[in-house]
């Protein structure tokens, strides 16, 4: 996920009448008073996971610090060699070089085990940052800029081998491998085929070049990684004059959305030239890691929109339920349930569920003053609903397609930028990070409501949910809030200062990455303001948190590099060794220059995280 940095002075509960803006605040005191084992949703038989680490301080160095005992290794970077014949990295590495290397920007990621002295590391290469990338920062660009840039992003494919006590890249191993903007991709699924989906170079609209803006992921028990297309249309642009219809305005595709400019020298990306060429994105992407011809496959039956990530769970009766996240301000929160169920002793028959199913948008209540409700899942099927043709649907492939309209038509709740969702491995609860939302209560369509509790969020909060008689399919779910995160130095007000389990201590902003490990840590990765000033003073930079899903308790156990994001975490199959990313170190030219130091150009890397005594992290 890009870093979005958001500004916010003094909150102004316009959106609220005197009346309800006097309850909300008493409930959000009595919320951030009482202890996070109130909730009604709460787990109070689960067997608290154990958080032995101390916790570490905020820090504003160029470097990745982890707690006393630990230690932080870089297991690979962007433009280091993937294969036994790469290049060395060289910021002035040409496009041919870029397709043998590591890709840039890595995001969401997953650990395949393959033996325990062998496994494949599958990672999301999100999007290229010019100033480190071309020679020229991007003033200008050539058909070799654009083909490097196409190449940097994608997915990267890292065999791994255990030596020494350690995980280490394997450049000879068989399954490396570059996904990038021009790798084959078949589209599948109910919009596979339709007119919205055809161009000029694909006319049967079934068969894709490329995927990109790879933010979060998913993995699926049948050993598959699912890769997130979500900010994609900062690579779509144009220099003629052209108008867009509502559709692709409500995915932001401008002729003025020029960020990437790939449109120069691939008219593929032009919108005048290709229209229907950003339909093709937007999409989860299913990749076959053990098979490096494998064609990765696009998945319409889980909708487009802007993905953030895909939990998977396979659900008591046997469906497999994906949670997903739209990624922008006043999106929306969706679960998809698969037609067919899954067979653990035929893995090869499972390969194919993503194909059909039913997608749903979520849609949360309230008592007036209240943070804890209810919530439904609402059905986007043809026919359901008011999506009819005589409301602007034709068919199910444009629903899917259009999902947002579809989400927006049959009144779900907009959302302060639902990010990564995490599945508690041992409770039915399931948690999303809503990062931000600059337009809560400043918008028409974004009024500040119970489970968006503040105008102008520049924080971001934990929303908590359970699926009712923990049924995954079930139509509706109880949901409170697992933590707001605010700044108590700043603020004494309870909506801004955050709820009981964050503190001076450990305080931060803009909840992004979420993972579950094996044990039940939840642990919290950040995307936010690290100016160190006004709202966000005493915060630093980006970091990572762990969280006790029980009691609520929230320890910072890594901070990253100037101007980084941490994004991305996986674990291996023993829960030894912990895989983070750090993204995009002095983006915009802040003074980075990690991890090699020096004057070196900064670098997105994979850090490998172990216990010097060879435990398990965070136990």
């Amino acid at each position: 996920m890009v870093n979005k940095h958001v500004q916010f002075s003094e909150i102004i509960n316009k959106g609220l009448s005197r009346r309800r803006f006097i309850q909300t605040s008493s409930t959000v005191a009595a919320f951030f008073t009482a202890t996070p084992m109130a909730s009604a949703i709460a787990k109070t038989t689960l067997k608290e996971p154990s958080i032995n680490f101390k916790q570490v301080p905020v820090s504003t160095a160029d470097t990745a610090i982890v707690p006393e005992g630990y230690q932080a290794d870089v297991l690979i970077s962007w433009g280091s060699p993937l294969f036994a014949d790469s290049p060395a990295f060289s910021p002035s590495a040409n496009s041919d070089a870029q397709l043998k290397q590591f890709g840039d920007n890595n995001d969401g990621m997953a650990f395949f085990p393959l033996t325990n002295e062998r496994a494949v590391l599958a990672v999301n290469n999100e999007y290229t940052n010019y100033e480190y990338l071309l020679p020229n920062q991007g003033k200008t660009l050539s058909a070799d800029d654009v083909k490097k840039a196409q190449a940097a992003v994608g997915n990267s494919i890292v065999e791994l081998v255990y030596k020494n006590g350690h995980w280490i890249v394997n450049q000879n191993g068989r399954l490396n491998r570059r996904i990038t903007a021009n790798t084959p991709m078949e589209i599948t699924g109910v919009a596979a085929g339709h007119p919205l989906l055809k161009t000029k170079a694909d006319p049967t609209g079934t068969r894709a070049l490329g995927t990109f803006a790879n933010c979060a992921n998913g993995a699926t028990p049948w050993g598959t990684y699912l890769t997130c297309e979500e900010n994609f249309d900062d690579f779509f642009g144009t220099d003629t004059n052209v108008a867009v219809d509502s559709n692709q305005e409500r995915y932001g595709i401008s002729p003025e959305n020029k960020d990437y400019r790939w449109y120069e020298h691939d008219p593929r990306f032009d919108i005048a030239q290709n229209p229907n060429e950003p339909n093709r994105f937007g999409w989860v992407v299913e990749i076959d890691p053990m098979n490096p011809t494998s064609i990765p496959k696009k998945r319409t039956a889980l909708g487009r929109f802007k993905h953030e990530n895909a939990a998977v769970t396979i659900n008591n009766d046997g469906y497999v339920v994906v949670y997903l996240g739209d990624d922008e301000r006043g999106e929306h929160l969706y679960r998809f349930v698969s037609k067919n169920k899954y067979n653990p002793s035929n893995q090869e028959a499972n390969r194919d569920l993503l194909e059909e199913g039913t997608l749903y948008v979520a849609k949360f209540d309230a008592k007036d003053g209240e943070l804890k409700g209810t919530g439904q899942w609402i059905e986007l099927t043809f026919g359901k609903n008011g999506l009819t043709a005589e409301n602007g649907f034709a068919s199910q492939a444009e629903i899917m397609i259009f999902a947002r309209k579809a989400a927006t038509h049959v009144g779900a709740t907009t959302m302060d930028r639902p990010e990564w969702v995490a599945v508690n491995p041992h409770t039915s609860e399931v948690f999303c990070t809503l990062t931000n939302n600059k337009n809560r209560g400043v918008k028409p369509n974004q009024p500040v409501d119970a489970v968006n509790p503040r105008e102008k969020n520049p924080y971001g909060h934990i929303l908590r949910w359970n699926p009712s008689n923990g049924n995954h399919t079930a139509a509706t779910f109880d949901w409170d809030l697992y933590l707001i995160a605010g700044n108590p130095t700043v603020h004494k007000d309870s909506l801004m200062a955050g709820s009981k389990n964050i503190n001076k201590d450990n305080m931060f902003n803009c909840p992004d990455g979420l993972g579950f490990d094996k044990d039940g840590r939840l642990w919290i990765l950040t995307d936010g303001d690290d100016s160190n000033k006004g709202n966000f003073a005493g915060m630093g930079n980006n970091q990572m948190l762990c969280g006790n899903p029980v009691t609520g308790e929230i320890r910072r156990f890594l901070t990253g590099p100037i101007a980084c994001e941490i994004t991305g975490i996986t674990f291996s199959h023993d829960s030894k060794t912990m895989f983070v990313g750090v993204q995009h170190p002095g983006e915009e030219q802040a003074p980075s220059h990690f991890p090699d130091g020096g004057h070196s150009t900064p670098r997105s890397s994979i850090m490998r995280i172990t216990r010097k005594d060879g435990g398990v992290i965070g136990a």
